[in-house]
């Protein structure tokens, strides 16, 4: 038996290394002006037959420059590829980007990128591996399309870089090893711990190694930060592990530990894949989320998809604002185009009978869902979201004309608006608009955010105004893009928004947020909660999804909300 294991140990120390490239990158359209190098290495196991894995290194130079030392990553991936604690994967080793100072200027310093592709979050660095750098690779060699057949390593801001990467993309990175991560007040990073406990739990596995003697300057406390990272990881359910030691700021300790974090970073592949786990997750998504329930695509192919509304027989309807069309779909899925030249109707909202369909856009109307034929209401409305209370009390937004409009209460019967007189509110920069689910109170969205005012109604006139709800700002631009909304029976308010759909619970505190489900789609642009189905519209898109939450339609009757935890 010793003799057996000592013949695997020499076998494994002379396996023949593969093949290890360098080349030059300058043709960023992400990071103009940039420069960078990279590396490439093809293990010897790799024939072409079929696609290799693919694991890519920020700072990689620092991976491949010391042959025989910790941390060398060709001599790792030969002993674990050789051992079979690694499927056939490529290494992709990347340097962050300089920008070359001008010609006339020698004196000058070139702009070094690494800070600002590393430590920053948002998609940005991730589109550029996955545009940019990927194809490099793909151009010579055949490498694996699949999520669960990549990953990604970096230490201090380029271990931050990479969980950035999977996080942002997670359609194409599922495995990280992060070591002496930069989860810091740098550029965000020391937002990450309350993204990832608020978030639907994405299939990531992470390894994170940090020491007691890392990091503490005006960014943060790298230390802390990191146990930080790793309770929120617990709390919501991830595959992670992580190894802390008395190290300070350098790889020296994590590449000690590198086949460790590699081997269990890549165990059961092509057996089990990486996954999400809301069995263990302790956030709301395991409270309101099914398992196994995912975005379904309703329908597709719009300019710009907006205001959704479902009757009781279970009939979608939706516009497209930019072609002044007014759509159907019915349970079975049948989509038909319900109306032309709708105004450029934008949100929408059910009348109290069920029967009639309010739209806002240049101009309000009021379409008979039986006979297709509308009524004009509000003429030069130039509206965008509408709600309707189940007493027949109409409000809308008008964020060219900055105000709420109240225009009185609808009678169904007579297909008019009743006696009750217009008024209006004046408020800057504001967008969507909803009810309570008791409806005693009206929020109203601030466009860029974070903020949602809500008012108290007495009688049919909104008062007391407060910007009560804050919510959860994207990692990709400074707008929140607080949109359409609707109300839950349990009181919850759901939102669409740049960073998906936020739910937020009656004090106003977001509580889950539902990613979107096309990275290249825009934001959630509206929402509807019809029973325990949920549909929203991006762009291009509508989609459904059946969770555990119960809809509150402001055109039924209000909901007996249970008293929030405050």
């Amino acid at each position: 038996m010793r003799l057996f294991l000592f013949l695997i140990l020499i076998a494994q120390s002379f396996a023949a290394n593969g093949t290890l490239t360098k080349g030059s990158f300058a043709r960023s359209r992400i990071f103009p002006g940039t420069y960078r190098d990279y590396w490439i290495y093809v293990p010897k196991q790799y024939d072409g037959s079929e696609p290799a894995c693919l694991m890519i290194f920020q700072d990689g130079a620092g991976f491949v420059r010391n042959p025989g030392k910790p941390g060398y990553i060709p001599d790792i991936f030969d002993k674990l590829i050789a051992s079979g604690d690694m499927p056939v994967t490529i290494g992709l080793f990347v340097d962050p980007g300089v920008a070359a100072p001008p010609s006339n200027n020698e004196q000058a310093q070139p702009r070094f990128n690494r800070s600002f592709e590393y430590d920053g979050l948002g998609p940005n660095y991730a589109n550029f591996l996955i545009t940019e750098m990927i194809p490099i690779v793909g151009e010579k060699y055949k490498i694996s399309n699949n999520p669960d057949d990549r990953g990604l390593c970096g230490g201090s801001s380029g271990a931050i870089a990479s969980f950035t990467a999977a996080w942002e993309r997670p359609d194409h990175f599922r495995r990280v090893y992060s070591m002496i991560g930069t989860y810091v007040g740098l550029r965000g990073g020391n937002d990450y711990p309350t993204l990832i406990r608020k978030t639907e739990p994405k299939p990531l596995r992470i390894f994170l190694q940090d020491g007691k003697n890392d990091l503490n300057s005006y960014g943060g406390d790298w230390w802390m930060a990191n146990q930080t990272i790793q309770r929120a990881l617990e709390f919501a359910g991830y595959e992670h592990t992580h190894r802390w030691d008395d190290g300070g700021h350098n790889r020296k300790e994590g590449n000690k530990i590198m086949e460790e974090a590699l081997t269990w970073l890549w165990k059961d592949h092509g057996k089990k894949p990486v996954s999400a786990h809301p069995e263990k997750c302790k956030s709301r998504a395991s409270q309101w989320l099914i398992p196994g329930e995912d975005w379904k695509l309703v329908s597709v192919g719009h300019n710009w998809a907006e205001g959704l509304a479902v009757t009781a027989d279970g009939n979608l309807y939706f516009t497209d604002v930019p072609d002044s069309e007014l759509y159907k779909i019915t349970p079975d899925g049948t989509e038909t185009l319900f109306a032309k030249d709708t105004a450029r109707a934008n949100g929408i909202a059910l009348a109290q009978d069920g029967k009639t369909l309010l739209t806002a856009g240049d101009e309000v109307r009021a379409y008979n869902l039986e006979t297709g034929k509308y009524t004009t209401i509000r003429e030069n409305a130039r509206a965008n979201d509408i709600v309707v209370s189940s007493d027949g009390d109409v409000y809308y937004t008008s964020p060219k004309n900055k105000m709420i409009e109240c225009l009185g209460s609808w009678d169904p019967k007579d297909q008019s608006l009743g006696s009750s007189k217009s008024r209006s509110i004046s408020l800057d920069g504001i967008n969507g608009i909803g009810l309570s689910a008791d409806q005693s109170q009206l929020f109203v969205c601030r466009f860029d955010g974070p903020f949602i005012h809500s008012f108290r109604i007495e009688g049919a006139d909104p008062v007391d105004q407060q910007a009560f709800f804050c919510a959860q700002r994207p990692t990709t631009v400074r707008s929140c893009a607080l949109d359409g909304q609707c109300s839950a029976a349990s009181g919850h308010l759901l939102v669409g928004t740049e960073a998906g759909l936020q739910i937020f619970d009656q004090a106003g505190r977001v509580q889950l947020i539902l990613p979107k489900p096309r990275f290249e789609d825009g934001r959630i642009n509206y929402c509807y909660l019809h029973e325990k189905t949920l549909y929203i519209a991006t762009r291009h898109h509508v989609y459904k999804r059946r969770i555990k939450l119960t809809g509150a339609p402001a055109w039924q009757a209000p909901a007996n909300v249970p008293k929030p935890k405050l």
